[in-house]
């Protein structure tokens, strides 16, 4: 049984590890979601995020991994960034693996969205003309 990867990280996130945590001889698909920084948000121009998360971000994080993996009986991975991000940099990257497509493609949404509902993290957009505004409280 590989060791399950769920992190909260302040450390760039590192895709190839977060595939690595999930891939195997014997799973012909791997579906990475990599969540990035865009460059808007509700017609305005976002400059840069702050995550925080609660203290006990990490569990959650752990626990939504879990019950994907024991639903679907496949391997999953996910590292969420926290700190200041700015454009471009990856916040999220959530991983499954399945012998085909269909599953991992189904299971990695299932993850991400569950990630996105379960998990206490918040983000605070700063935009281009100076205003910050809070996502996700």
């Amino acid at each position: 049984m590989r060791e399950l990867l769920a992190l909260i990280s302040t450390e760039p996130i590192d895709q190839a590890a977060v595939d690595a945590a999930v891939a195997g001889p014997e799973h012909g698909a791997v579906v990475l979601f990599s969540g990035v920084v865009r460059n808007h948000d509700g017609g305005q121009s976002v400059s840069a995020l702050e995550y925080q998360a609660h203290p006990d971000a990490q569990r959650f994080l752990r626990e939504c991994c879990e019950q994907v993996s024991a639903e679907t009986g496949l391997p999953v991975a996910a590292v969420h960034r926290v700190g200041p991000l700015v454009v471009g940099d990856l916040a999220l990257v959530a991983a499954v693996a399945a012998p085909h497509r269909a599953e991992a493609f189904a299971a990695c949404s299932v993850l991400v969205e569950r990630i996105k509902a379960e998990v206490p993290i918040w983000k605070r957009q700063h935009f281009a003309d100076g205003v910050t505004e809070w996502v996700g409280l």
